[in-house]
């Protein structure tokens, strides 16, 4: 599940670097209606209605719902990845300024970010390249909408109610989710792990390799827990 864009764009060189036998699908966000994360929520639980059980991975802005969609269907989410996510506002300071997140002032931030990206990175660049593409396909209308949803949005107590296991990834120099925000998944899912990696916020699309050999290794070893933990269940029936 993706950052704030709602895309797959800065998802696709991780995708790239994921082995044959792991099959990624990425669930894209509408780009109108609503965004709040109850909205998306049910989005996503009709799009994985088919599947009898995956791993759901969540880029940033998606954390909170990967929480969500792990409590709504228990039988289904196997484990839980968090990329640079939060349980809840990564700025709690920012709360007090919820009225500015509307489009104009979105509009406005994401111009200026552009500017450094814009002057300092060839057209050829892939992030240049994403970012181009994301500003294209996403409005600011419905980023600001994701920006509110993040100021509302809690899922600590959600979180401790999850039994599957856990992966944190975090990265050490992302100064827009800091670690804290790791440590506090760590203190609400007494069994979650986390592996702090190089890089910014950005790295899962800059530095895929690193993100994607800690999944295949996550994912390997529940896989290996849960057959072994299987087996005993078979060996104590048998007996």
């Amino acid at each position: 599940m993706p950052g704030l864009d709602g895309t797959d764009v800065f998802f696709r060189p991780f995708l790239a670097a994921l082995p044959a036998a792991i099959r990624p699908v990425v669930i894209d966000y509408p780009l109108e209606g609503a965004n709040q994360y109850a909205d998306l929520l049910e989005i996503v639980r009709r799009a994985v209605a088919k599947m009898p059980s995956f791993y759901v991975l969540a880029s940033s802005f998606s954390g909170p719902l990967a929480i969500m969609l792990a409590r709504a269907e228990p039988e289904k989410v196997r484990g839980i990845i968090l990329s640079a996510s939060f349980l809840r506002s990564p700025q709690p300071r920012l709360a007090r300024f919820r009225f500015a997140a509307v489009s104009p002032v979105v509009g406005m931030i994401r111009t200026l970010r552009r500017v450094p990206i814009w002057t300092l990175r060839s057209k050829a660049d892939p992030l240049r390249r994403a970012k181009a593409e994301t500003w294209s396909r996403v409005s600011s209308r419905v980023l600001a909408g994701r920006v509110r949803a993040i100021l509302d949005v809690d899922v600590r107590e959600a979180l401790r109610r999850c039994p599957q296991p856990l992966l944190c990834a975090a990265y050490a120099d992302d100064r827009l989710v800091s670690r804290k925000n790791a440590d506090e998944i760590l203190r609400y899912h007494e069994a979650a792990e986390l592996v702090i990696l190089p890089g910014g916020h950005m790295a899962m699309h800059s530095d895929p390799d690193r993100l994607a050999t800690e999944v295949v290794r996550f994912i390997r070893s529940v896989e290996c827990r849960t057959q072994g933990e299987v087996a005993a269940v078979v060996s104590k029936d048998s007996a």
